[in-house]
């Protein structure tokens, strides 16, 4: 199977959305401060939705290995383990520190996003066609 890792990777950040979304909102509800629980929320939505973008390109590079795609997974990977890494941490810790590295964790998921714009940019057409 090609991309049997990132296949993985892919499941497993999709099966601790919903642990850590149900998490959220039953084990925490109530027991965090209001800026916490929005916090840890954020960081539940932006895992999903770039589980579902890895999940995505992966379906895509099925039928069209193209350069760039990897990179853009890795670094969607990457984001989201300091983003919404971050932002659970500090929601769970208390520790408002934390909150340092979720900025990095969001450049990473944009430079995937312009990494996969310069490699659709990058790509040849079949017909010609843009």
């Amino acid at each position: 199977m090609q991309d049997r890792g990132w296949w993985f990777a892919g499941a497993l950040s999709g099966a601790l959305v919903v642990m850590a979304g149900a998490f959220g909102a039953h084990a925490l509800e109530g027991q965090l401060a209001p800026r916490l629980a929005a916090a840890f929320e954020t960081g539940v939505r932006y895992q999903a939705w770039h589980t579902l973008a890895l999940l995505a390109v992966l379906a895509w590079r099925a039928s069209t290995p193209l350069v760039g795609q990897r990179l853009a997974m890795g670094l969607w990977a990457a984001g989201t383990l300091l983003f919404s890494g971050s932002l659970y941490a500090m929601a769970l810790s208390g520790v408002r520190g934390l909150g340092m590295i979720t900025p990095l964790g969001g450049v990473l998921m944009i430079a995937g996003w312009l990494a996969l714009a310069g490699c659709v940019l990058r790509a040849q057409s079949p017909s010609g066609n843009t």
